[in-house]
């Protein structure tokens, strides 16, 4: 059975490109009738956050990708954190270090910087000069007692690593270039290269799907299962995920943020749809897709090489998409965070239900949804600055308060015939089109846009139109 794993760091927000991650990770294992594994790396004692995890769980939840496996879930292989596993990391590295493919390493912070800046200073690349490779091994036993030190790999010195990658295909490293990478730190916690090396071998894993940036690091990996003796799973590098000025994708950026896409209102199901495509292209050319669409269509062949520009409006444009399929009591339901905060925080379904269906039409995010519904407020809005023009015009000037005049006489009890009065002056005065509908709108809504008429009326009441209208022309009916 295929196994996959989605094996992210606890230090922040989960990033778009590690929900990109996750989900070719999940697609896979459900197109192949596989496993998805949750594992979370938290080793990195200095940047880890308390509650990072927690929240990776739920994001991770919240868009439908949820393991089968995992610090949650439990499973065979447990536990599936790898602070609770230290005990394996140090056994392993034993094991290296005994056959001689590891070896400790005494040079201080201050040396290693000192050495980086000497070789930047030559045009060398950065890395380490294999100082401490050289020392006895009775001697350096001895020194590991009472110094501290770090275990670095004995990366051999000539030859080189063939891979095969299902999305780069056939890749040459030669050895040479590679850096004796460390894998166990001063504090004894593994770094990244050692422990995702035992852990994917001890669960099992089949497929490594991750990002990009661990091109570099597939020598060092296949070195390590090499060394122990163990059939290396098959590996697939996704492209990076670009800015539109493509640069690489950043949190920093608010675009490149799970959370702020959610916390905006973009449906889970859109963002999914959205960032399956980040590199991958369907045999069609299709872009709408539900979760089980996606799996009947996904194939790891079909992921480019080619960075992938991550563009917002297409992504607005597909949770419209996937908006438009949501009844709209369900679409109240998802909206009602976004109100607490207005005057219709409190209103009851049978209230609002007629008046999301009025301004649902091309709704991109949730968070829309509060100034879609302005309009309707009982509180009068100051108009802007477009409104005013529209209100302050020569045709208003002559249509306005012959509409506020029928209005007040003909004590109008439903919306239909109040426009239908507004269309008898738009036929006395000969004013129509924007000219006649515009300035009535700005005067009863402070905007030039929003819902129909019919229905802002219809929620405001006979009443409140009269008397906005005559407020704004400052004319008592």
């Amino acid at each position: 059975m295929n196994r996959v794993r989605f094996a992210p760091s606890p230090t922040g927000d989960l990033h778009v490109g590690g929900l990109r991650t996750a989900l070719y990770n999940v697609l896979f294992a459900r197109k192949t009738g596989g496993a998805f594994i949750l594992r979370l790396e938290d080793t990195d004692r200095e940047r880890n956050l308390p509650e990072a995890h927690k929240d990776i769980l739920n994001l991770l939840r919240r868009c439908g990708l949820e393991p089968d496996e995992g610090p949650d879930t439990g499973g065979p292989f447990a536990p599936y954190v790898q602070s609770e596993r230290l005990a394996l990391y140090a056994e392993h590295a034993a094991k290296l270090l005994e056959a001689g493919h590891a070896y400790p390493c005494f040079c201080s912070a201050e040396r290693l910087e000192e050495l980086r800046q000497q070789q930047r200073a030559a045009g060398q690349t950065p890395g380490y000069d294999r100082r401490c490779r050289s020392i006895d091994p009775a001697e350096a036993r001895q020194r590991m007692a009472s110094e501290p030190h770090v275990l670095r790999l004995a990366i051999p010195l000539e030859g080189e690593i063939v891979h095969q990658d299902r999305v780069w295909g056939a890749l040459t490293f030669p050895l040479a270039d590679v850096d004796d990478q460390v894998l166990v730190k001063s504090d004894g916690y593994p770094t990244y290269h050692l422990a995702n090396v035992v852990d994917d071998h001890l669960m099992e894993i089949t497929h490594v799907i991750r990002g990009e940036e661990w091109l570099p690091s597939v020598p060092k990996h296949l070195l390590l299962y090499r060394f122990f003796g163990w059939e290396a799973p098959e590996f697939a590098h996704l492209p990076l995920i670009l800015n539109e000025q493509h640069r690489k994708l950043s949190k920093r950026e608010g675009t490149g943020s799970v959370l702020a896409w959610l916390d905006r209102g973009i449906p889970p199901e859109a963002l999914i749809n959205y960032v399956a495509l980040l590199g991958w292209h369907p045999s069609d050319e299709r872009e709408f897709f539900t979760f089980a669409e996606l799996v009947e269509a996904f194939d790891l062949e079909r992921v480019s090489r080619a960075g992938a520009v991550f563009d917002p409006a297409k992504l607005e444009w597909l949770a419209s998409e996937h908006l438009k399929l949501v009844p709209t009591p369900e679409l109240l339901a998802q909206a009602r965070p976004y109100l607490k905060s207005t005057e219709f925080a409190r209103a009851s379904d049978d209230l609002l239900l007629p008046l999301v269906e009025a301004v649902r039409a091309g709704l991109r995010r949730l968070d829309e949804l509060p100034a879609r519904l302005a309009p309707f407020s009982l509180r009068l809005t100051e108009p802007d600055e477009e409104a005013w023009s529209w209100i302050r015009a020569d045709a208003a000037r002559r249509s306005l308060p012959v509409i506020l005049r029928r209005w007040h006489d003909g004590n109008y009890t439903e919306a239909e015939a109040m426009l239908e009065a507004v269309r008898q002056v738009g036929k006395e005065t000969g004013i129509k089109g924007k000219e006649l509908w515009m300035p009535l709108r700005a005067s009863l809504t402070g905007r030039t846009g929003g819902p129909e008429l019919k229905a802002i009326l219809a929620h405001i009441g006979p009443d409140e139109a009269v008397a906005r209208l005559a407020r704004m022309l400052d004319i008592k009916p």
